[in-house]
């Protein structure tokens, strides 16, 4: 890297600085940038004074009880929610200018085990106009996210978590630098939750930014480079290593939560209270 301050050598010449070496590319912007953001539903305080910086390629896991504010924080991710005080940007811009970099998905839907639909189908129904363009992309990350050997067969046949890849493929077809999830686990059974999580961090180290909306940290815990925690009106980010302890939680819940080490070095936490919340939207 090129110094920030003129180096001098041993007899005092002021040595010229190096330039960069061959393949050197300066370091991607941030995804998200929060500095101070704050959010309110009918004039309420629903969080406040949230600080926290997303690069590409991380995943991050926004965690919380119900009704904390955690999916408002997505919409304000994508400009469907305004900021009430801080600020707030996105790919660099304000939120909503770039969504067309941004895969959304929301809270799992259930397939009910007489839809005849097929998952390769979904994106269709879903976005008709641009199908016959998208198809042969769709079928790439249905590939990506391991789906190909059911995305054929009718989705009210396959599993839990083989519907939820399927339509995580789906948010991949825009190719998006930022995919959204809110609560992807939802209702899956742990080698599926697992799965999930592990397909997610794959994304990730393939450059997109990843955000997971969760109320159990614990399947997604080895997975992560950041975690939000959204408690009681307050917010806090950082390294699982820096945030997920036993005085941290305790002290942002109110409540006793204890956070152990297993003897394969895994963290686990135990007895995390369903604080309670005065809001009628998360």
């Amino acid at each position: 890297m090129i110094p920030a301050d003129p180096v001098t050598e041993g007899d005092g010449r002021v040595k010229a600085p190096q330039s960069p070496g061959p393949g050197w590319s300066p370091p991607a912007a941030p995804t998200v940038v929060a500095a101070g953001v704050s959010a309110r539903v009918g004039g309420r305080p629903l969080f406040g004074e949230l600080d926290v910086t997303m690069a590409a390629g991380q995943v991050v896991a926004v965690l919380g009880p119900n009704g904390a504010g955690k999916s408002t924080f997505l919409r304000m991710l994508v400009g469907l929610h305004p900021v009430a005080t801080g600020s707030l940007t996105v790919l660099g811009d304000r939120p909503g200018r770039h969504n067309h970099d941004i895969g959304y998905l929301p809270q799992r839907r259930n397939f009910d085990a007489s839809v005849r639909i097929r998952g390769i189908d979904l994106r269709r129904l879903l976005d008709r106009g641009r199908f016959e363009q998208e198809q042969r992309r769709l079928e790439d990350v249905i590939a990506r996210v391991g789906a190909t050997g059911y995305a054929r067969r009718p989705v009210g046949e396959v599993s839990g978590g083989e519907q939820q890849r399927l339509l995580i493929a789906q948010a991949l077809v825009r190719r998006p630098r930022l995919l959204l999830l809110d609560e992807p686990l939802e209702s899956l059974d742990v080698p599926n939750q697992q799965g999930v999580a592990a397909l997610l961090q794959r994304i990730g180290a393939e450059g997109v930014t990843v955000v997971i909306v969760a109320h159990d940290v614990n399947p997604l815990l080895g997975y992560l480079d950041q975690v939000v925690y959204i408690v009681g009106g307050k917010a806090l980010a950082g390294t699982p290593e820096t945030v997920i302890t036993t005085e941290t939680l305790s002290r942002l819940y109110g409540a006793p939560v204890e956070v152990v080490r297993t003897t394969s070095g895994r963290l686990v936490v135990v007895g995390q209270p369903e604080a309670a919340s005065f809001h009628a939207a998360d």
